[in-house]
């Protein structure tokens, strides 16, 4: 059976996540000692023992989320789950997706992810920049929301997850305006989100161009799986094209919607989020009801995906 492999990004994480599937499988610790060598400090520790305000630091939640999905990956692959037609991951979980389609090497990949997290912070200080949901709204309203918030300032309309469901980034001031605007409008709800760096807006552009000179000295070869790109919902096989998506990717809009969307008009209904959370599951069952979606974060949520997939 045909099925495509999902990886979340930000925000799925939490403190003790992959413990159970560590125990049943120690290739995912190992995956986590791996990236401590990469990183100089051990990762899993603060996985499993945080503090909270630890794990939640982006550059330490990325690599932290960037190897859960290679860890649950290979957990599948040792359980004989079989290679995915086609895969996607969910902002920073599109580099998860490269790793694993072996377009991207998994110890580069964690020092590059950490990199971003840091470039991310640094492009607008802490306290400058935010990011909110928006509930229940057209996207098309929500953009005229932000354009109407702007005001000389920068908030956009840059994760569109499913339909009613789109997150908003910029400056503090316009994300505040834009929230009022929204509710105003007839928002279901329009909440800040607990995050101190506005992803893929203008305000990423600094970000996004250190990241593109850094991705000119990664190796990237072509994916032996198809990834379909956040910023495009395309698949893209040549080098340079997926070190650009990589980096406008940071400051442009996360098309989750369009992507989901790209991976099931090639017959792909049932889909594996590889990973800690169960937020790319929510999303989907919002865009398109047919569509499968199956978690795997501990050895329960495997087995049932196993036997979905292998038919057994």
């Amino acid at each position: 059976m045909t099925f495509a492999a999902l990886f979340p990004g930000q925000g799925s994480q939490s403190v003790g996540m992959l413990a159970e599937l560590a125990d049943a499988y120690p290739v995912v610790k190992q995956s986590y000692d791996e990236a401590s060598e990469v990183l100089g400090f051990d990762l899993w520790d603060m996985v499993q023992n945080g503090p909270d305000a630890d794990l939640n630091r982006t550059c330490n939640t990325q690599p932290a989320m960037l190897v859960a999905g290679v860890a649950v990956w290979r957990a599948w692959n040792e359980a004989g789950g079989g290679q995915p037609s086609a895969m996607a991951g969910h902002s920073l979980g599109e580099f998860t997706a490269l790793v694993c389609a072996g377009a991207l090497s998994f110890s580069d990949a964690v020092a590059l992810v950490a990199e971003r997290g840091r470039l991310m912070q640094e492009a607008v200080p802490e306290g400058q920049g935010a990011m909110a949901a928006v509930l229940g709204l057209d996207d098309d309203v929500v953009i005229d929301v932000c354009v109407r918030a702007e005001q000389g300032e920068v908030v956009q309309a840059v994760n569109f997850n499913s339909p009613g469901q789109v997150v908003i980034a910029g400056t503090t001031d316009a994300v505040d305006r834009a929230i009022e605007l929204a509710t105003d409008a007839g928002a279901k709800r329009a909440i800040r989100l607990p995050v101190s760096v506005p992803s893929h807006c203008d305000l990423m552009q600094p970000a996004a161009e250190k990241l593109a000179q850094r991705l000119k000295g990664i190796e990237i070869t072509s994916p032996e799986i198809p990834v379909v790109h956040n910023v495009d919902a395309a698949k893209h096989s040549d080098p340079d094209e997926i070190r650009l998506a990589l980096s406008q990717q940071l400051f442009k809009p996360v098309r989750w919607v369009a992507s989901v969307q790209a991976i099931a008009a090639d017959d792909l209904s049932d889909m594996v989020e590889m990973g800690p959370g169960k937020v790319l599951m929510g999303l989907i069952r919002r865009i398109d009801r047919s569509i499968n979606c199956l978690p795997v974060q501990d050895p329960d949520g495997l087995n049932k995906a196993l036997e979905k997939i292998k038919g057994v």
